[in-house]
């Protein structure tokens, strides 16, 4: 088979483009991860904020989860009750009963937002059910219903410390978003927020003290006891807090020695030299000519550097919310780094409610869709404004991606047509949209594209020639195809893909049978897991009249890729070729019950009539052909 248009792959480097389209414009410093030798936080054991769940076996493997489900009954969490009598209801009549199943087919559909809504109308009408409790207010956490998650997080014997402490933690943000600094600052100091959230707890409270004039608590020193990175990061913290209480030497200090760590210098010389900025002093160039040196070319840090040059006003520094935020935000890509992708999204969804930017906006819903939640990622990036329009257009391809990871290729077209429009000149989003037209098979519509002048161009790289060629090649337009996909070759002379493409045309071709047959046996070498290439190297041995090597090599393509329709009738091909008819009339028969083009089917068809005797059995292939 010459190539199957991976949504896997296509999109994977849609999410790369996205990623590079976006980031330079995203964080005022880089995402700090710990590193592999620092001492994980206490809580990083227990990834799951449903209280039922336990770590799983392999921590890299799996992506820790927010559980919405039932749970076995405990003696701390007694289970729904089978019958309630009376039945709550609310004022309209509508009982518990049907919100809470209402809630939870939304949620299991992916609309966390209503499935919140109808938990909560749960939780409001059966109290007494901590279970419930504990869903709705989990459910209120991904949708980002902050204030209904704050009012009712669950506390208690028999209720998870990730949940107690995450309720801990919505509750102080959210009174500090709401204005009152001080009693936020004192709900923190009563409880200091415990793992698995003690990071996020630590970065945010400074800000949440300094906001409540408390400047001992929000200038003191972190704590000793913390991993390596997030005692920098609380130091990076502390050191804007001095610029806002204008103790600016005792700033520049924690500044200097920060960006003297050799392995963390890279997270601060761009907030450092943003504070030099506005003391008025040009060791700000020095700081970016440096992280430029060690290799940084984001937009941010590029962006400052020809501020100073230009003699530019300097960015203003965070205010509290702001800095609140950032912390929050900090937090989030640690642990999103570490794949708790929801603990990620609860942190970003506090830093929105106090600094509600487009870029927190589309940090929600990179990581919903890494979550995998994708309605609630479409619905976070939908929210992207167009007034910035790299992020805007990175929004735009994001989206893409997850309207076609759930099927719906038009709605992913649309979006990567919002992205060219506002980023005209970028090749990179011209080759998604291009991509997506091939994949969609409107082959004319993506050769506009490849021909045009942004991706024809002297140093086209070999994934522009090889779509360029395979849109040939699916129109008939075989020697256009062939160049393009040479020349791909010719860039990528190991490519299992292109090796593949260009050796199965010359093979059912018949243009290079050998030539192309060498080359497939060296596609098939290189990825042997690939049915779509297992296929071609069938196709091939066939091809040369190889008829029993064709049947053992086809039915194991089929055995990779068994709804495969083109698989399917290259092994019917084989069976008949070796004398085996009747399972020749099974492969032919199982054709036409997949997803197949009209003129394959119209030839299955025919082979079923003119060498069998017989039509379509319709019963999945399971019909009798001729005896042998």
């Amino acid at each position: 088979m010459r190539f199957a248009f991976r949504r896997s792959a296509l999109f994977a480097a849609a999410s790369l483009i996205a990623l590079g389209l976006a980031a330079p414009s995203l964080a005022q410093e880089a995402s700090p991860t710990p590193s592999s030798d620092a001492a994980p936080a206490q809580g990083e054991a227990e990834p799951s904020m449903g209280p039922e769940a336990s770590p799983p076996a392999d921590a890299d493997s799996q992506d820790p989860e927010i559980i919405i489900a039932d749970a076995p009954a405990t003696p701390e969490t007694p289970p729904i009750p089978a019958t309630w009598a009376p039945i709550p209801t609310d004022a309209e009549g509508r009982s518990a009963y049907g919100y809470y199943l209402a809630g939870r087919n939304a949620l299991t559909s992916g609309e966390s937002e209503a499935g919140a809504d109808y938990l909560a109308r749960v939780e409001a009408l059966t109290p007494e059910q901590p279970r419930v409790r504990e869903q709705a207010f989990t459910a209120s956490l991904l949708a980002g219903d902050l204030d209904v998650a704050a009012r009712i997080a669950p506390e208690g014997e028999g209720v998870s410390p990730v949940i107690v402490q995450a309720g801990r933690l919505v509750a102080a943000v959210q009174t500090f978003v709401h204005g009152d600094a001080r009693r936020a600052n004192a709900m923190l100091k009563a409880a200091p927020i415990g793992e698995p959230h003690a990071r996020a707890g630590l970065y945010v409270q400074p800000w949440i003290a300094a906001a409540a004039g408390d400047w001992d608590r929000a200038l003191a020193q972190p704590p000793t006891d913390l991993d390596p990175i997030s005692v920098l990061v609380a130091r990076a913290n502390r050191a804007r807090l001095l610029e806002l209480r204008r103790r600016y030497d005792q700033a520049d200090a924690e500044w200097r020695d920060l960006t003297s760590h050799a392995l963390a210098s890279r997270l601060f010389r761009l907030p450092y030299g943003e504070f030099l900025e506005r003391r008025g002093k040009r060791e700000a160039l020095v700081q970016y000519e440096a992280a430029v040196t060690a290799g940084s070319t984001d937009r941010a840090t590029m962006a400052a550097r020809a501020r100073v040059l230009a003699k530019g006003r300097p960015p203003a520094a965070p205010n509290y919310r702001q800095g609140a935020s950032l912390a929050l935000k900090t937090a989030a890509d640690q642990i999103i780094a570490q794949r708790a992708l929801e603990f990620g999204v609860v942190y970003l969804r506090l830093a929105l409610n106090l600094d509600p930017t487009d870029e927190n906006r589309f940090l929600i819903g990179q990581t919903l869709q890494q979550a995998e939640l994708e309605p609630a990622a479409r619905a976070a990036l939908a929210q992207v404004g167009s007034q910035d329009v790299e992020l805007y257009a990175a929004a735009r391809v994001q989206s893409a991606l997850s309207y076609e990871k759930d099927g719906q290729a038009e709605q992913a077209l649309v979006e990567l047509r919002r992205a060219v429009e506002a980023r005209p000149n970028e090749a990179s989003i011209a080759y998604l949209l291009a991509g997506q037209l091939v994949q969609m098979k409107r082959f004319d519509e993506a050769l506009t594209v490849l021909n045009g002048p942004l991706l024809m161009t002297a140093d086209q790289g070999f994934e522009v020639h090889f779509l360029r060629g395979a849109a040939y090649e699916a129109l008939g337009r075989k020697p256009e195809a062939e160049a393009e996909l040479w020349a791909a070759l010719q860039q990528q002379p190991n490519n299992p893909t292109v090796l593949n493409y260009l050796g199965y045309l010359w093979v059912d071709t018949g243009a290079r049978v050998e030539q192309g047959a060498e080359m497939i046996a060296r596609a098939f070498a290189a990825d042997p897991s690939d049915g779509n290439i297992q296929d071609s190297l069938g196709w091939s041995q066939y091809r040369r009249g190889q008829f029993d090597a064709a049947v053992e090599t086809l039915e194991q393509a089929v055995a990779k890729e068994p709804a495969n329709a083109e698989i399917n009738d290259h092994l019917g091909d084989a069976y008949w070729a070796v004398g085996r008819q009747r399972e020749a009339g099974f492969q032919w028969n199982r054709v036409l019950t997949l997803e197949v083009e009209a003129e394959r089917k119209a030839e299955v068809e025919a082979k079923l009539r003119d060498k069998l005797g017989q039509g379509p059995t319709g019963d999945k292939g399971a019909g009798l052909g001729a005896e042998s």
